[in-house]
């Protein structure tokens, strides 16, 4: 619900368009009728339906003002001071003579007193108009706001079901508040009863169910997915390095120890050699330290028209901060944020709403970007302060192949005490852990087609016919990793 007194001084300020975006429509009328009351100036509505109405007691709804050039001229020629309310009127602000009324009325409003406030889910202006608007955001409830809202639904649960009490799991109700934040009134009510209706229960049962409701009412553009299979580190061969350096940081995450004047973790680059574990690390970063992951898919974001992309990334990032806690990966960032010679200002526009993001947000958002190219990330993304540190994801050295060959023969109903993993691993070097689980895949496939059965032979002749990045892209893969030594910290 938007704040009364923010409205109200913007109506004050005589301002002759307001822009107020929400989806909580009774409630944004609502906070618009109490903030023009002390103003002594009424208050008009219109919709394409109901036309032109007068909120006050005796006004009926005048449908002969129901088109949207006929009510803005109505507007116009009857100067009558007074804040019109229009109701989803964005569609129609792609017609030259619509903008052209706009702005005819906004410029003499400061004689007439007459306010037009936008109200839809989403509002963008022409940029005839945009100079002569102030936008308004509600003020989504905070965490006692939302503490009597789930102890309204209990107690109405309890009045629907005479005589029965719900079944409560202990500390559920405080989760559940924690995990509403970032949603409207409305839509933390819905998703509460939701959980609680179903079964006359409030159990840890219904917290995923309300995490992935969340999720879908914040991620209106398609931009964030929700990886709902998060890796947990017992499936990630290697990386002490990483591993040690997240269980450090866990409590602080999470908000269990706090120190005064330590901030909380913000983020980590992932550079690697490809196939090596960057992506699974990252989801295992959620894992280790239960939260969600939210992956942001750049490609998804991009928009051919002017703005938008940019819009975008702000929502997403956004709908990030009100899942929070949670991590945020970006994978192969250099996609998003690169600038070249041939780039239209999209990505530098990116670039800067991402850095905005990164240097101003308080919520508990961890971000993991991962990346192939970190020499085309502009130096500004990467430096310190930005992102904690930056990790090398390296080849898998023998000890670590041992792990990843036991890991993948166990994951695919395997027994790796009966396979020699020495010899596996030796006859491995220089191959990546994505590799190391195709010979194994390989290997199956043989055996499925009318082969011995699966033993460390068959596996070790997988190998033999296989050519691993390290040796097809030599070159390459060496001067990646002659330049992330003394630059990075290794991940292994």
């Amino acid at each position: 619900m938007p704040d009364v007194r923010d409205l109200q001084a913007l109506l004050r300020s005589r301002l002759p368009i307001v822009v107020l975006e929400s989806r909580e429509e009774t409630q944004a009328i609502e906070a618009l009728r109490k903030a023009s009351e002390p103003l002594s100036l009424p208050l008009f509505t219109w919709s394409v339906t109901e036309g032109l109405h007068r909120r006050e007691q005796g006004y009926q709804p005048q449908r002969h003002n129901i088109q949207p050039a006929e009510v803005l001229s109505h507007i116009k020629s009857a100067r009558q001071p007074g804040i019109y309310l229009l109701l989803d009127f964005h569609p129609y602000l792609e017609d030259a003579r619509i903008v052209r009324l706009f702005k005819e009325i906004a410029l003499g409003a400061e004689e007439s007193r007459q306010t037009l406030v936008l109200l839809s889910y989403r509002v963008q202006l022409p940029p005839e108009l945009d100079h002569l608007s102030a936008r308004i955001a509600p003020k989504l409830p905070d965490g006692a706001r939302l503490t009597r809202l789930v102890a309204e639904v209990i107690d109405q649960w309890a009045r629907d079901n005479v005589g029965r009490l719900p079944r409560l799991e202990p500390g559920v109700q405080e989760t559940l508040v924690r995990n509403l934040s970032g949603l409207s009134a409305g839509e933390a009510r819905r998703l509460a009863r939701k959980a609680l209706y179903d079964d006359g229960a409030l159990t840890g049962d219904d917290l995923p169910g309300v995490t992935r409701h969340k999720y879908e009412l914040l991620n209106r553009n398609g931009v964030l997915s929700l990886e709902p299979d998060t890796a947990r580190f017992a499936d990630v061969g290697g990386l002490d390095g990483l591993k040690e350096w997240l269980a450090k940081r866990k409590a602080a995450f999470q908000g269990e120890h706090g120190v005064p004047g330590l901030p909380a973790p913000k983020g980590i680059m992932l550079l690697g050699v490809q196939g090596c574990g960057k992506s699974l690390a990252a989801k295992a970063v959620a894992g280790v330290w239960d939260v969600p992951l939210l992956r942001l898919d750049f490609g998804a974001a991009y928009n051919k028209f002017h703005g938008e992309t940019e819009r975008n990334i702000r929502e997403s990032l956004q709908a990030a901060d009100a899942m929070a806690p949670c991590v945020l990966w970006i994978d192969e960032m250099e996609k998003g944020v690169s600038t070249g010679d041939d780039d239209s200002g999209t990505s530098r526009r990116v670039l800067g709403t991402l850095l905005t993001w990164m240097a101003e947000r308080r919520a508990r958002v961890f971000l993991v970007a991962t990346a192939n190219d970190i020499q085309s990330l502009p130096p500004e993304l990467v430096r310190k302060g930005r992102l904690d540190e930056i990790f090398f994801v390296d080849l898998p050295d023998f000890t670590t192949r041992q792990e990843i060959f036991a890991i993948h023969l166990k994951r695919r109903g395997q027994k790796p005490d009966l396979f020699d993993l020495h010899d596996l691993a030796e006859a491995s070097a220089g191959f990546s852990g994505a590799e190391i689980e195709q010979s194994v895949v390989a290997g199956l496939y043989s055996v499925l087609g009318g082969q011995k059965t699966l033993d460390t032979s068959l596996l070790l002749k997988e190998l033999a016919q296989t050519r691993s990045l390290s040796v097809v892209m030599a070159e390459r893969i060496s001067a990646l990793r002659s330049w992330a030594a003394g630059r990075t910290v290794p991940a292994h």
